[in-house]
């Protein structure tokens, strides 16, 4: 997951930028730089703004900056991990735009404007298109580059105004920081769905933004949280924050909080646990999980030593292996994989999958799914599927150094970042994300994906960030269930579809942390049994997209309001169900197709943290139960 770390000072500010970067080394990464004004400290010669950039560790970059002499007193850092192609250094952030007609890669040449981005630019193709019309010379794939070079473009002499004039150009989720070659003293900041902080330093005579506290950990411990939409102005001894349309933001609107901000854990910040920080996080954690994915290509999947458009064109099955939380992302995906890209799949346990009889196909594609890369059932089984002959492997994970990664020869390495909670949200979240791009890239490996949609499911990739926030929008309608829910010690949950595995997601959620007993069933089967435990007593939760099995869900509603259950019914604005006695119905900001899981899955979880916090129980450390199982 991508850092930023910036600072406006009298002093050296090179070593504090590179200890930020070293703070934020436990998020991975494949790149890192920094860039600083040198005019910025006294003394130093006039040449402007210049940068190192590595595509090694943190430490490689320190020995180049010190090789360097690279001193200032105005500074920006950054680090990346880029989702597909080989990491190179020209994608690598800082990014610089020298002005109309000059290639920003040139590795001597000071810069007239140096940016770093953590997030996605929707419209960076249509950005980029105008800027390059306008004689603006592009040396990256990135969409980072595009905001850079627009900021160049809007340049009169102020840099605030010019950042705040390109981020309302911008569409996505990004955070921000920018330099001019012309402003020594100076750095602005922007977030709007990606973190961004403002560090006070001592007796203000300098201050830091970070997209985490601990980035600043040993530095200050004044930070200040920006709120969507906010600008911040970082000059020498002062600052101050406007919201978007250039408002200026009373101290108190952004009050400076005392934040114990340690290297070894992410902070909570304004909120009251680590689950709820987590899932306000995934527009953030989707965006950078996709960020760099210009177009579906196999090198999206590729290995250390195993190219993946080979793999995609020798397997005929997929076969998923997966335990609880990333059980039901791949349930989810056998949906996605069979209906797009038309590849028959089987979804296993993994603690099960070992220990029986199974018809091994070496033409299949074993698929591992899991947020450490250190769960012991799942590696078992892939062991044991490598010992019966299939040794086509690919890993969707969070971490990129560990064993799942290591032991499969493709892998898809997720960007959600360090998840404290237990009960996982962003990690199902940017698996779902991983998974989907994989079976766009098996659907085209197939000739299965016409070049329209995969224009159409990129751009609804693109903009589920954006998507995410308005769903997180409903979080006080969900706390006026929990509160009913809080009262009873047994719930349904029913889906249909590729919404039965989010049901299957959203019971788990509810009885890992609140410990309401809870069960999800296909909304068909409900008059198979389960209708017999329907009373008012036991609410139903039901998923209800605007999908091809609506009306079927419909009949499935009747049949527990007749029998006097209390329905919750999370439904897409054009369902035609409405509210009335025994029907609680929270309506979806918009549909979106064959991604909804991603977006309805968010309410489910707010409902389970919710209703725990209701029940008084330790949200982020439910009895019982550890964030990554390591032993069977």
């Amino acid at each position: 997951m991508c850092g930023i770390v910036g600072a406006v000072s009298a002093r050296n500010i090179v070593p504090l930028l590179v200890q930020g970067l070293q703070r934020l080394e436990y998020r991975g990464y494949d790149s890192c730089g920094i860039a600083v004004h040198a005019q910025s400290l006294a003394g130093q010669p006039g040449t402007g703004l210049v940068r190192a950039r590595s595509t090694a560790r943190v430490a490689e970059l320190l020995a180049q900056v010190a090789h360097d002499d690279l001193q200032g007193a105005t500074g920006i850092a950054h680090t990346r991990w880029a989702t597909h192609g080989a990491p190179q250094v020209h994608n690598a952030h800082p990014h610089f735009s020298h002005g109309p007609g000059a290639a920003s890669d040139d590795a001597t040449r000071p810069g007239r404007v140096a940016l770093v981005h953590n997030g996605i630019i929707e419209n960076h193709e249509a950005l980029r298109a105008q800027l390059q019309a306008r004689g603006y010379v592009f040396a990256s794939q990135t969409d980072t580059e595009v905001i850079a070079h627009l900021v160049d473009s809007l340049y009169d002499g102020d840099l605030f105004a010019a950042v705040r004039a390109a981020t309302q150009q911008l569409r996505g989720a990004f955070a921000i920081a920018v330099m001019h070659r012309d402003e020594p003293h100076r750095v602005v900041g922007a977030r709007a769905g990606s973190p961004l902080v403002l560090g006070v330093g001592a007796e203000g005579a300098e201050h830091f933004l970070a997209s985490d506290a601990m980035a600043l950990a040993g530095v200050t411990d004044q930070i200040v949280y920006l709120e969507e939409g906010d600008l911040v102005d970082l000059q020498l001894g002062r600052y101050w924050i406007t919201s978007a349309d250039g408002q200026p933001l009373a101290p108190q609107q952004r009050p400076v909080r005392t934040v114990q901000a340690h290297s070894g854990a992410a902070e909570l910040g304004p909120y009251r646990h680590y689950m709820q920080k987590e899932i306000f996080e995934q527009p953030r954690a989707i965006a950078d999980t996709l960020e760099g994915v210009q177009g579906i290509v196999p090198e999206l999947f590729d290995g250390a030593d195993t190219a993946a458009w080979r793999v995609f064109q020798e397997i005929d099955s997929v076969l998923i292996l997966a335990c609880g939380t990333s059980y039901y992302s791949g349930l989810t995906a056998k949906y996605w994989l069979e209906g797009i890209a038309g590849i028959p799949t089987q979804v296993e346990v993994a603690s099960e999958y070992r220990y029986r009889t199974s018809v091994p196909n070496p033409r299949t594609l074993v698929v591992t799914i899991s947020q450490s890369g250190e769960t012991a059932d799942t590696l078992a089984a892939l062991r044991h599927a490598k010992s019966l002959g299939m040794r086509h492997t690919l890993t969707v994970c969070n971490v990129a150094t560990s064993a799942m990664v290591r032991e499969c020869a493709l892998a898809y390495v997720t960007r959600a970042g360090v998840e404290i909670g237990v009960a996982s949200t962003k990690a199902f979240t940017t698996q779902l994300a991983g998974l989907f791009l994989l079976t766009l890239a098996l659907a085209q490996a197939k000739g299965r994906l016409p070049e329209e949609d995969e224009a159409r499911h990129l751009q609804a990739l693109r903009h589920l960030p954006v998507a995410l926030q308005a769903v997180l929008a409903l979080e006080p309608q969900v706390i006026s269930w929990a509160e009913d829910f809080a009262r009873k010690e047994n719930a349904l949950f029913l889906g249909r579809g590729l919404h039965y595995p989010i049901a299957l997601e959203g019971a788990l959620k509810l009885k890992e942390i609140s410990y309401i007993h809870a069960e999800a069933y296909p909304a068909g089967e409900l008059k198979h049994g389960p209708l017999a435990l329907v009373t008012e007593q036991m609410p139903v939760v039901t998923v209800a997209p605007n999908d091809a099995l609506l009306e079927k869900l419909k009949s499935n509603l009747q049949e527990v309001r007749a029998r006097g259950g209390v329905l919750y019914v999370l439904a897409d604005a054009d369902t035609h169900i409405d509210g009335g006695e025994g029907l609680h119905v929270i309506r979806m900001p918009e549909h979106y197709g064959v991604l909804s899981p991603l977006l309805h899955v968010v309410p489910l979880q707010l409902l389970a943290y919710h209703t725990a916090c209701a029940r008084g129980t330790d949200v982020d450390k439910p009895r019982n139960l550890a964030k990554s199982v390591t032993v069977e």
